[in-house]
């Protein structure tokens, strides 16, 4: 065996530095910070003019007309503790994720967390580690580096002995010994790699819709309050009156302000959507899925093609030894062959391959001279060894470098072992060759092209075991309208079996035969199941699809998945992926459960569908509080409501239904156009509801007391917000009807109890003027009734679930 020239730092060591505080204690956040969430939930620009109003009203009005100000309250406590909840449940699972690092201390590798590695630790690097603090290359085997994360250079940087490791990139192929030279803060770009990896945002519809209405609002609510103000007072005496001190009725005109300005905010919107996507992240994490950024959840949603990496998703990612073949023809003695495999899984960077053979053979008194680490550009490893076999076989027999890789490259100029090679991987089986050459595995950098030199020796046949769930989750995705394509790097005839058994198809197309994207584009369009792809394909793949208006998910467990899961819409990795891989994706599925993705759709769908319909709601709102409050400043009327009825109305004609139908369930399919269909739903609604507010209260202003006018006036505005609820929440189940029955008989109630007509100030005496505004109120419901029913036609909403 070979001796290890370095140990690594002692224990000792370690616990100085530890002690010196040398240690790589800079963490990535996952998730906002407690100041961050209160700051977003709390200091809002529509919470700040809430605020002035329920300051105006708590000076100068009565208290009970602040009654609004409780709802903004409580959206604050509701976001700031369903947020934190998701922090914790984010922030917990997060740790599962973390990248490890491996280092050599006491002349033991071990893996430890990134926060454990000190000044001067040995890191181990190996395919697809993550660099977690700065070192410097002591002894390298063609190391390559992906710094792209850093850099934005997408070609893999060789790395010799006394090159750097920045913290951030990720090692392409190859091993490296490395000392750590830098940590914590000190490594390079520790920030700009905490800001790549958790803080670039997905792009999300719900997000840039909801942000797009709250500008809008913005744009108008300043000039609306100018106008509002001006039209108070002039229906309140003037700015004559303003001079009179003892004219009170300017007080009036504030109440007056305050509940136009009340009844324009859509104070719930930003809450119900945030709370939306948080419930799900939280539902998600209760089954072992990690969501990143919390509009992810959104993305899978809106996402027709599903790009699946075969090993590690569709199959369970553990590989067996199945056994060696002999080549068609031959007899040869397989006794050095195994010696050479044994030294072959002897690797403390090796991949999945040299850890399924490992401990099936043994090394013997061979000595291995000198290693290459696998590359998926190679698509080979290699080991130099010299000795004797156990079995006291001739050295020479031994001696040499051996090479085990993908049968495409390593039997050229083979054309029967080649098409052996193809038979048994047509089987389900992988199928590796093992070489032997007189070529120095380093020469195989700068010319791997000498691999023409090596002669086979046998086959290697190792066995990929099928997840159970694969099958009926792609026949979900399937029946769903989603396409599926397998992009492996492994032997097409191998993935064309794989997906034969899924029903994905009978035959894969070797991408390796594809040259440039044209090529790849054409083959995009009729072929589904794609084999020795490699990384940059992957990714070109991902980039294609794009380009033809696919939202694009990329599932991965490796390295060469890196980065065509960080260009893909929605980045999804599985639990056992590489710690490069899992720092790029959007979702990790923990426990490596594919069967998790229909319940991340659902949950997807369920946000988008859900919080268009509150956004109805409460852009309904907003559109009639507009129209009242610019028409009676116009005209000088006094506004038909006070702020406490107004916030009655709000809660349970739109607060209390828009809580429920955010959170229902909702399997209804995505559709592109969020915000169009919002605007061309609530806008004609809203003026709907306005016409029959402004009709019912036109002729009571003058004849009857104000109280009354403004009680009977506020039933008029209930029936039309809650048939916008009524349509809003179709199709109507039991728990619906419940839902809408229940808000219908609490405002009944509000009528009819002493307490609630005091604090309200509801009065209706005249049983004529009732059924007056009852009326006007059911031909606002059935104007609503006929636009919601041509909309539908017309497909400006869906309410199929």
């Amino acid at each position: 065996m070979t001796v290890v020239a370095d140990q690594g730092l002692t224990s000792a060591e370690v616990a100085e530095r530890v002690a010196n505080g040398q240690v790589n204690v800079t963490r990535v956040p996952t998730s906002r910070s407690l100041g961050d969430i209160v700051r977003e939930n709390v200091f809002t620009f529509f919470n700040g003019i809430l605020t002035v109003c329920f300051v105006a009203v708590l000076l100068l009005g009565d208290l009970r007309d602040g009654f609004f100000y409780g709802v903004v309250v409580f959206n604050a406590l509701i976001g700031i503790v369903q947020e934190l909840r998701a922090k914790r449940a984010l922030d917990r699972l997060a740790l599962l994720a973390a990248p490890e690092t491996a280092v050599r201390r006491d002349g033991v590798v071990s893996v430890i967390r990134p926060e454990e590695v000190v000044l001067g630790d040995l890191v181990i690097a190996r395919p697809g580690d993550q660099i977690t603090a700065d070192a410097e290359v002591l002894v390298t085997t063609a190391l390559f580096m992906d710094e792209s994360l850093l850099t934005g250079e997408s070609d893999p940087i060789a790395k010799q002995p006394g090159d750097r490791l920045m913290s951030g990139s990720l090692v392409q192929s190859g091993t490296a010994e490395a000392r750590v030279v830098a940590v914590g803060a000190d490594s390079y770009a520790s920030r700009l790699t905490a800001e790549i990896k958790r803080h670039s945002l997905v792009h999300s519809e719900l997000r840039a819709a909801t942000n797009r209405i709250l500008v809008y609002l913005s744009w108008i609510l300043v000039p609306m309050i100018i106008v509002i103000v001006f039209g108070r007072i002039a229906t309140y005496g003037g700015f004559a009156a303003l001079a009179d001190p003892n004219d009170q009725s300017w007080r009036q005109a504030l109440i007056d302000a305050v509940a136009s300005v009340v009844g324009i905010i859509p104070e719930g919107l930003v809450l119900l959507t945030s709370l939306a996507f948080g419930v799900a992240a939280i539902s998600l994490s209760r089954q072992n899925v990690l969501v990143q950024e919390l509009a992810a959840v959104e993305v899978l949603a809106r996402v027709d093609v599903l790009c699946l990496d075969k090993t590690g998703t569709l199959t369970t990612g553990t590989i067996g030894f199945h056994g060696l073949e002999q080549l068609p023809g031959r007899a040869d003695d397989l006794a050095p062959a195994r010696v050479a495999l044994a030294a072959l899984s002897t690797d403390d960077a090796g991949n999945a391959t040299s850890r399924a053979l490992a401990n099936q053979f043994d090394l013997g008194d061979a000595v291995v001279d000198e290693r290459l680490a696998f590359s998926s550009f190679r698509a080979f490893s290699a080991v130099r060894l010299s000795g004797a076999p156990a079995d006291g076989a001739g050295g020479d027999l031994v001696s040499g470098t051996w090479l085990l890789g993908a049968p495409e490259r390593l039997l050229h100029g083979h054309p029967d072992a080649l098409a052996a090679a193809h038979e048994i991987a047509s089987s389900g089986r992988r199928t590796l060759v093992l070489s032997r050459c007189e070529v120095a595995p380093a020469e195989f950098v700068d010319a791997p092209d000498r691999v023409r030199e090596a002669s086979p020796v046998c086959f290697v046949i190792l066995e990929e075991t099928l997840r159970p769930e694969a099958a009926d989750t792609l026949a979900y995705f399937a029946a769903e309208g989603v396409r599926v394509i397998i992009v492996s790097g492994d032997n097409p005839h191998t993935v064309g079996s794989i997906a034969r058994k899924l029903n994905l198809g009978d035959e894969a197309l070797d991408a390796s035969l594809l040259d440039g994207d044209d090529a790849l584009a054409e083959a995009l369009s009729h072929t589904n199941v794609f084999g020795r792809v490699a990384p940059e394909q992957k990714q070109r793949m991902v980039t294609l699809l794009k380009a033809e208006g696919h939202a694009v998910a990329m599932t991965g467990d490796g390295v060469n998945d890196a980065m065509a899961i960080k260009d893909a819409d929605l980045g999804i990795a599985m639990g056992n992926a590489t710690p490069a891989t899992r720092a790029v994706s959007r979702l990790v599925l923990l426990d490596s459960r594919f069967d998790r993705m229909p319940e991340v759709l659902m949950l997807g769908r369920r946000v988008i569908a859900n919080v268009e319909r509150v956004s109805n709601l409460f852009l309904s709102k907003t559109v009639y509080g507009i129209v009242l409050a610019l028409f009676t400043a116009i005209f000088a009327w006094e506004f038909p409501f006070l702020p406490r009825q107004l916030t009655l109305v709000s809660v349970l004609a739109i607060g209390v239904p828009s809580f429920f139908l955010a959170l229902a369930p909702n399997r209804r399919r995505y559709r592109a156009g969020v915000l169009p269909r919002v605007l061309k739903f609530s806008v004609p609604t809203g003026l709907i509801g306005a016409t029959a507010c402004l009709t019912a209260y036109a002729p009571m202003r003058d004849r009857l007391p104000q109280v009354e006018a403004r009680s009977l006036a506020t039933i008029a505005l209930f029936m039309v917000s809650l048939w916008i609820v009524s349509v809003l929440a179709r199709p109507l189940s039991r728990p619906r009807v419940i839902l809408v029955a229940s808000m219908c008989a609490a405002f009944v109630l509000a009528y009819l109890l002493p307490f609630a007509q005091s604090f309200f100030m509801l009065q209706v005496d005249s049983l004529g003027w009732l059924a007056y505004v009852v009326g006007i109120g059911l031909l606002g419901a059935g104007g609503i009734e006929i636009y919601y029913r041509f909309a539908k036609r017309h497909g400006l909403v869906v309410d199929r679930e």
